[in-house]
């Protein structure tokens, strides 16, 4: 697989967030950048609102691919879409109505993504997989920025891949948490090809040369 076929999504968890504009202009190589927005109630930390997004959505070099980790996403959701969000993901867990939701999402114009936490089983997902655009196996505890990888979610990625390669579906697959040169490697093999990686780009030097290195690591372990 080639570095075209693989997505590097820049979070803005880690970037400067005083000088936002600027830090978008630094990952204007990236495919998205990830968006985090927590509600301090499904997780316990507080990040952005719809207006911010819009914002950044109105700034952004590249398009915004937004994770939400909130309450009461089936109500929230279609919002971010209408914002112009490229991509939309909730979590699965607290979704009452996951499918229904994804459907609402892509009519309105924008990839439907779920996500599941590390002790989310994703069993559930086989029967539903093209209902999706984008699964996300969260590789830390999602709230907090700068946790290490969990190398035990690699079996759960590796099943999602299987499974999808045998039904044909083009379902992405997305890691988020501790994705770093030492560990994006790992998270490929298993399967993803779309992979958030926040202070291993914005804490770099040179951003542009970072996301290239991750997309080479990832290319050359791709299957």
């Amino acid at each position: 697989m080639t570095g075209d076929d693989l997505r590097i999504n820049p979070s803005i968890l880690a970037a400067d967030f005083v000088n936002m504009q600027a830090e978008l202009a630094r990952i204007a190589t990236a495919d998205f950048v990830h968006v985090d927005v927590m509600d301090n109630h499904f997780v316990p930390n507080l990040t952005f609102g719809p207006q911010m997004v819009e914002r950044i959505q109105a700034t952004s070099p590249v398009p915004l691919d937004v994770h939400l980790m909130i309450i009461d996403p089936d109500r929230w959701a279609p919002g971010y879409a209408e914002i112009g969000a490229a991509s939309v993901t909730f979590h699965l867990e607290a979704a009452s109505d996951p499918v229904a939701l994804a459907r609402r999402l892509r009519q309105i114009g924008a990839r439907a993504g779920v996500a599941v936490k590390p002790a989310t089983p994703v069993d559930g997902l086989f029967d539903v997989l093209d209902e999706f655009d984008q699964i996300l196996v969260m590789t830390v505890e999602p709230g907090f920025g700068g946790q290490s990888f969990m190398a035990d979610q690699m079996p759960k990625l590796a099943r999602l891949s299987d499974e999808a390669r045998r039904r044909g579906s083009q379902v992405w697959l997305q890691v988020d948490g501790g994705i770093a040169e030492s560990t994006i490697a790992q998270a490929a093999e298993a399967g993803a090809d779309t992979f958030v990686a926040g202070s291993a780009v914005f804490g770099a030097d040179d951003p542009g040369q970072a996301i290239a290195a991750l997309r080479g690591v990832a290319a050359a372990h791709r299957h």
